[in-house]
């Protein structure tokens, strides 16, 4: 098990409260192809409160949402580093389990150009597991429900803004939930996204007409086409060699993306022909990465500690420009 050295190499403060939006300058671009980085902490995060980030969306304004996965809440990392609670999901009864992980989870989380939020909690019971959503100034409410007997974790918004893409990563279904709310539909299933030994299916994302998918136990980086009428094509593997795989991001127009690689404490870059490399390691900070958000050329990086059970924290990197 890695854990965080004491001067993280690369690292260019470690201030708790540093502005989201932007860092300093751009590091050139090494030889190996791998997009340069310059690494600073967003935020430092409280253990002792349960304060894990499983997932991040990105505000306008370059603040961070985030789901506390074992906290049951969804916060908000200002501009400034402060951590302001938007909202507490109920608990489920003592004597409630939730598949894989046993305690109440909530996992993957986006925004709507509204300002809605929309994120998965994962309970065991029927009458909490679901999909959750919060408006600007409300409170949340679930919109539509998900198997009890699943895990429901990474979450997608299609850019046309009527359905969401979520990961079940216990049950190995895609699910597709009207926004509007009402019955999910099982949109892709398969051997590909089922676990082995543990979690499947997990980070989702839509993009460039497909929806994108990693399984956790394989090490897979997987792809559906979004076919005629909004129907899923057939899965497709685009990368392998990455167990412990969990959420990723593209890091532009094309199909590079990064990618959290949770239990390593590492962030790899994987092109589209398949090859990756390692490019952020826990020298620079990470624990136990969960997440990543681009926006520009800057990587939002969630670590929740899972592993280490040290520092959850928050880092932005300076990427070079993505393909």
């Amino acid at each position: 098990m890695k854990t965080k050295t004491a001067t993280p190499t690369g690292v260019l403060g470690a201030a708790a409260a540093l502005a989201v939006a932007a860092l300093a300058m751009t590091a050139a671009a090494p030889a190996t192809g791998a997009p340069a980085a310059r690494v600073r902490f967003v935020a430092h995060l409280d253990l002792a409160a349960g304060q894990r980030p499983e997932n991040i969306a990105l505000e306008p304004d370059g603040s961070a949402d985030v789901t506390f996965a074992y906290g049951r809440q969804v916060a908000r990392i200002t501009r400034d580093g402060r951590v302001d609670v938007l909202a507490t999901l109920p608990a489920p009864p003592a004597d409630a389990v939730t598949p894989a992980l046993t305690a109440p989870f909530l996992g993957g989380i986006v925004r709507a150009q509204d300002g809605t939020l929309y994120f998965l909690y994962a309970t065991g019971t029927g009458d909490l597991t679901g999909l959750w959503r919060l408006s600007p100034g409300g409170t949340p409410e679930r919109v539509a429900a998900l198997p009890a007997d699943g895990l429901p974790n990474g979450l997608a918004l299609d850019p046309r803004g009527d359905a969401l893409y979520a990961a079940d990563s216990v049950l190995g279904v895609v699910w597709r939930v009207p926004t509007t709310g009402g019955a999910p539909v099982p949109w892709a299933t398969g051997p590909e996204l089922e676990p082995a030994g543990f979690l499947g299916a997990n980070g989702v994302k839509v993009h460039n007409g497909a929806v994108w998918v990693t399984n956790l136990d394989r090490g897979t980086v997987l792809r559906v086409p979004i076919g005629p009428g909004g129907a899923a094509g057939p899965v497709r593997i685009r990368a392998t060699g990455l167990v412990n795989i969990d959420d990723f991001d593209f890091t532009g127009p094309g199909d590079t993306l990064l990618a959290a690689i949770n239990a390593d404490n590492e962030v790899a870059l994987v092109q589209p022909d398949g090859t990756h490399l390692v490019v952020l390691t826990a020298a620079d900070g990470l624990e136990g990465p969960t997440s990543v958000a681009v926006r520009g050329d800057t990587a939002y990086i969630a670590s929740a500690a899972y592993f280490t059970d040290h520092d959850p924290d928050v880092l932005a990197a300076r990427i070079a420009p993505g393909r």
